[in-house]
């Protein structure tokens, strides 16, 4: 059996305390948000959605969640019943429909970072901001090697594949 590198042994650490860490997150994002009728799962398809340059198809937006299509088709449809986002033909694929956010759908994400401002501002005190973008560079770095790597199956079950990029990974609870 191969023995740890002390870089290895160290990023173990660092990975084992990501995944208690991204627990907790998705419990504080579901507490946060519950009065909105959302999730931390559903706060994160909506928030992908604003942030990309124009509608995405639900396997483009699960790409870069870094999450799984199937589960992200599931929270969109759900978003879709509630009047959240709506589905417009894509002019390149006839079965990708594109997801797009609705009034309601802008709204329910307006409010939700109205919410998320002070909370985060409250985790972030007393921490530098040169710490916390190094420890950005460094998980995305991880990150990419792992998506070049091929270490990333999109097939696989959401535990066995690499941790997604910027957010955490999606888990519906509703």
């Amino acid at each position: 059996m191969s023995k740890l590198t002390p870089a290895g042994r160290a990023l173990t650490e660092v990975v084992l305390e990501l995944f208690r860490l991204n627990n907790r997150m998705l419990t504080a994002g579901d507490r946060l948000v519950a009065d909105l009728g959302l999730t931390s799962a559903r706060w994160q398809v909506i928030g992908t959605i604003v942030a990309s340059d124009r509608p995405q198809p639900v396997a483009w937006l699960a790409r870069d969640m870094g999450g799984n299509r199937q589960n992200v088709q599931r929270i969109v449809n759900n978003l879709a019943t509630e009047g959240l986002v709506a589905f417009q033909p894509n002019p390149h694929h006839r079965r990708a429909q594109l997801v797009v956010l609705t009034e309601r759908g802008r709204k329910a994400f307006d409010a939700a970072m109205r919410l998320q401002t002070p909370w985060i501002n409250q985790l972030t005190a007393g921490l530098r901001v040169a710490d916390i973008e190094i420890m950005h560079e460094i998980v995305a770095t991880i990150r990419r090697r792992l998506e070049a790597s091929g270490e990333v199956d999109e097939r696989a079950p959401p535990s066995y594949r690499a941790l997604p990029t910027n957010q955490p990974p999606s888990r519906e609870s509703r």
